[in-house]
């Protein structure tokens, strides 16, 4: 019903409008008597296989909702009758910011993708605790963590101490977001040194709490061999909990999209089908020359359960979706977890 009906009508309009449109419909619709249960019957599947233990976690199902769909968290307690096993909030940042100028998002179509450059809109910590507060105890909800774009370099750590710090009783891990292509400035968030300098500060952070939260790292897809070597040997040094491979890319070869198309959207981060190859050589990468030693959530490109056996293939221990997900639409995490429970 969804590609056949709503796809193509949810497509005739501005991908961000729609986007908006679609959460008060949801929330609409799962206040109407009986209809949470009627979502919960058509997409969750509830079988003991399919569980994941990770960091000290029990995830329902592997599959997930990546960061940057429910920003602000308003929408995973309805969501999480789609079926998915965890839901990430954020990106959150310290303050409430209004991200780029619009037009920042747009759909390539033949390519099955997106490009982005929202630059981390969101309503601050302020937003997201107050809806965090009303969190129903359905799924796991990670707290995915960034810099303001106006944070002057020496204060970057302390943004994201800033979220980590108040994020800590609400949410179930954590993810410093360091790869976005999508903000002013974050050329230092790529140093080796300064990454393991804010890692250390976060962990020590965490620390001060009664219970420890899992750190994971997010990193791009467009890492060459040499840097997703420092990667594993900054998880290793630092003992981080995991890693997420991987965010948006800036590559644009081998699309459907002209050279006029592209110029015309101009910058930003490109996700879905596109990248779905190099993610999962990321994870691949990772996965091997770690030998396996740390938990990796794969993301990048899943529109289908056979995208998502391949990144578990490659090493993934669950698996995220986003633009998988506007094109698919929920039928695609339930068809996800049945291809996992028929493999094993």
């Amino acid at each position: 019903m969804y590609k056949i009906l709503l796809r193509p009508l949810f497509f005739l309009f501005d991908p961000e409008k729609i986007h908006y449109f679609t959460f008060s419909l949801i929330k609409f619709i799962s206040k109407l008597p009986g209809f949470n249960s009627i979502f919960r019957n058509l997409y969750v599947i509830n079988d003991k296989r399919l569980e994941r233990k990770l960091f000290g976690l029990t995830f329902k199902n592997p599959v997930g909702l990546a960061a940057g769909f429910d920003k602000n968290a308003v929408l995973y307690n309805e969501l999480a009758n789609f079926g998915f096993g965890f839901i990430e909030i954020g990106t959150v940042t310290p303050k409430a910011q209004a991200g780029n100028p619009k037009k920042r998002l747009f759909r390539l179509k033949d390519d099955q993708g997106i490009i982005n450059r929202m630059g981390f809109n969101n309503e601050g910590l302020e937003g997201a605790i107050s809806q965090l507060k009303k969190n129903k105890g359905k799924l796991i909800i990670g707290g995915n963590i960034g810099k303001n774009t106006e944070t002057k370099p020496e204060d970057y750590t302390n943004d994201y101490l800033d979220c980590f710090n108040a994020l800590h009783p609400y949410v179930d891990y954590f993810v410093l977001n360091v790869s976005c292509p999508n903000v002013g400035s974050h050329a230092k968030l790529n140093d080796k040194d300064y990454l393991e300098e804010l890692i250390n500060a976060v962990q020590k952070a965490n620390k001060t709490f009664e219970k420890l939260k899992p750190i994971l790292l997010k990193i791009a897809p467009d890492l060459n061999t040499n840097q997703l070597d420092e990667i594993i040997q900054l998880v290793t040094d630092t003992k981080l909990d995991g890693v997420i491979a991987s965010n948006t890319s800036m590559d644009r070869s081998d699309l459907k999209a002209t050279k006029e198309q592209l110029e015309a959207i101009g910058n930003g981060g490109l996700s879905g089908q596109p990248i779905k190859e190099r993610s999962t050589q990321v994870i691949k990468y990772l996965s091997e020359n770690s030998n396996k030693s740390f938990p990796i959530i794969g993301v990048g490109g899943v529109h289908s359960a056979k995208d998502a056996l391949d990144k578990i293939n490659a090493g993934a221990d669950l698996i995220q979706i986003y633009t998988g997900f506007i094109y698919e639409g929920p039928s695609l995490i339930k068809s996800i977890n049945k291809a996992i429970l028929k493999k094993s």
